[in-house]
């Protein structure tokens, strides 16, 4: 592969694979509105948002790290009183016990009004206008988490990038992937280049230690640990344990940092930890552990590229698909063998829902990741879902294209039903 297009490929993952305090969704409210009472200059007196269905879907039930508590309003209470737009979505890790007290006052003088904004051209809209006596600021961030299209301080346009859409989302702009290439590049890159996806390993292996302690969540990573006399002490369980137990971590509102994949931390927990498992079961050197975490790790971004960042397919279906990439090269698999465990994923997982982030997103990550253990190892006995079945062709990258046709297209009304569902209970 030309030196070039390693180094195109390489700048994707930097910019995709990134440290995240909590979930992404939040912590983007949070982001804008740190960014919004920055050109303010001052505590706003009143925070209007305008969000986007997924935004408040996926904001609506996740804890909020070092508060104990979850949504929303904490996000924005916080990111105002002491939020600071150049951490990007580490934007809260100053967080302390007087900042929660202090965001406690704030939203019970009802200075916080959410809205939901019905015709956001972007799956991803966050709208933020902070106000204080007769100055105000607006910060809207659209596309990707960290994609701000424009910066308004009291009618002074410092920024604006029109309308971003979710196929204009900077997921897009440097490199179009296909699965070839994915693999040529986990296989061909030097070594050296590609090093530093092992802080994925590092960030995420703590998130799991920290939710093994069983205090996060619903304790299902620790409740599996104990579990042995009915799942066994297996690579198996040690997946799914690990995985999960870092998305307890994570869904429980830790303080700490995970390492995120296409602006999603469940996904990027996904994509590492079921690769550092069992890697470290079967004694993987440490090349073999990062070209398994590069190639699970862009594959789950190949297939974000055509999905979009958020939508009504859950993100474990994308990043336990490159997680079973990861494994097929660990059990000693080839292209044609990693092609085969993605499209029995895709015949397995296609068409669970997202409905939110919230602690429970760790029963569907194990399933996920269960699933690409399965997967991997029918690939590596010749066993493939053929193009006579479902949704499967023959062509991998249409077998992909189909899977996020359908959560991108097809499940648009499963969207608009499930976030229904959840803002009248």
């Amino acid at each position: 592969m030309e030196k070039e297009k390693i180094n195109a490929i390489i700048t994707l993952i930097k910019r995709e694979v990134v440290p995240a305090i909590g979930c992404t969704e939040p912590a983007a409210v949070s982001l804008a509105v740190a960014k919004a009472t920055e050109m303010l200059g001052t505590l706003p007196e009143k925070i209007t948002l305008s969000l986007s269905g997924n935004i408040i879907k996926n904001a609506m039930g996740v804890g909020i790290p070092g508060t104990g508590m979850i949504g929303l309003p904490i996000a924005v209470a916080l990111g105002a009183l002491i939020g600071k737009s150049e951490y990007g979505l580490e934007v809260l890790k100053d967080v302390d016990d007087s900042a929660v007290e202090a965001g406690r006052r704030y939203i019970s003088e009802n200075r916080i009004s959410i809205n939901h904004c019905q015709d956001a051209v972007s799956n991803l809209h966050i709208d933020v206008k902070a106000e204080s006596e007769d100055k105000y600021a607006r910060a809207v961030i659209s596309g990707s988490h960290q994609n701000f299209i424009l910066l308004d301080d009291n009618g002074k346009i410092l920024l604006d990038k029109g309308q971003s859409s979710d196929a204009d989302a900077d997921l897009n702009e440097d490199i179009r992937l296909d699965a070839e290439t994915v693999y040529r590049f986990a296989m061909e890159a030097p070594i050296d280049d590609i090093r530093f996806i092992l802080e994925a390993k590092r960030l995420n292996s703590a998130a799991a230690e920290l939710g093994m302690k069983g205090t996060f969540g619903h304790a299902l990573g620790a409740t599996m640990n104990r579990g042995h006399g009915l799942i066994g002490d297996s690579p198996m369980e040690h997946i799914m344990a690990l995985t999960s137990a870092a998305c307890d971590a994570r869904m429980g509102g830790a303080p700490i940092a995970v390492m995120s994949n296409s602006g999603s931390g469940n996904q990027g927990i996904t994509a590492t930890m079921p690769v550092v498992s069992f890697a470290n079961d079967i004694n993987a050197t440490e090349e073999q552990t990062i070209r398994a975490l590069v190639l699970s790790h862009l594959t789950s971004i190949y297939i974000k590229q055509s999905l979009g960042r958020l939508s009504a397919l859950c993100g474990c279906v994308v990043a336990s698909t490159g997680a079973s990439a990861g494994l097929v090269y660990l059990m000693g698999g080839d292209f044609n063998q990693v092609c085969a465990a993605i499209k029995n994923m895709v015949a397995n997982l296609t068409g669970m829902i997202c409905d939110g982030a919230k602690p429970a997103c760790s029963m569907k990550i194990s399933s996920g990741v269960s699933t690409s253990v399965m997967s991997a190892m029918l690939a590596m006995n010749g066993k493939c879902v053929s193009s006579s079945e479902g949704i499967i062709s023959d062509d991998i990258d249409k077998t992909i294209c189909n899977l996020t046709s359908i959560g991108r297209e097809a499940m648009q009304e499963t969207d608009r039903l499930v976030l229904r569902i959840m803002v009248e209970k």
